[in-house]
């Protein structure tokens, strides 16, 4: 079981750096995936207000 106490290890110096550079790698790209979604939505949104003011 990933929760069992008795099996719980501190990680050591290098495993802490190497799995904090993980972390963040996943959390920028994390963001880069959320951002582009926000811009993409709001471009689509602009072009829907914009076709519609235009008829």
């Amino acid at each position: 079981m990933m929760n069992d106490p008795k099996q719980h290890t501190h990680l050591g110096k290098e495993e802490t750096a190497l799995y904090r550079a993980r972390q963040r790698s996943r959390n920028k790209a994390l963001g880069i995936v959320l951002g582009s979604l926000a811009v993409l939505f709001f471009a689509i949104s602009i072009v829907k207000i914009a076709a519609q003011v235009s008829h």
